[in-house]
């Protein structure tokens, strides 16, 4: 009997050690939680860009002009009238030396609506302007040219 009193003792013990994996297990959740959510509070305006083989992304802090599918122009994320477009990317590229403006068009806008934003921004004075685009999936088939076979 005092032999089962003495490994009844070692058994129930207090354990020295603390075991972390339920604390790893809670880190690695909110860690893949945060990695999900993190991209949707990114807020911008929602525009159905066109596909090019040649896209370039906008990513760093620059002039973004907008006009989404309801031909609505905005300047970053600010609103704008057409009208007056111009007075402010000269007021926003005032502090830029070689201002660039990203055009960014929802497919559904008609080609002239795109043409006419684009001509209130060369009559702002900004020279250089990029046509902003989604990249093709890379299972997407490179189209056929005139002649090729």
């Amino acid at each position: 009997m005092i032999a089962r009193r003495a490994s009844a003792r070692r058994l129930t013990g207090e354990l020295a050690e603390i075991n972390v994996t339920p604390l790893v297990d809670v880190i690695l959740v909110l860690l893949i939680i945060f990695m999900v959510t993190a991209p949707m509070m990114q807020r911008g305006i929602d525009v159905a860009l066109p596909q090019a083989r040649s896209a370039t992304g906008a990513e760093e802090e620059r002039l973004v002009v907008t006009v989404d599918r309801t031909n609505r122009v905005w300047l970053n994320e600010t609103p704008v009238p057409l009208h007056m477009l111009e007075e402010r990317l000269l007021a926003a590229s005032r502090n830029i030396a070689n201002p660039f403006v990203y055009l960014r068009a929802d497919r559904a806008v008609p080609y002239g609506d795109v043409m006419a934003v684009m001509d209130r921004i060369k009559q702002a004075g900004i020279e250089r302007v990029g046509l902003v685009t989604e990249p093709l999936p890379p299972s997407a088939e490179a189209p056929r040219r005139r002649g090729s076979r």
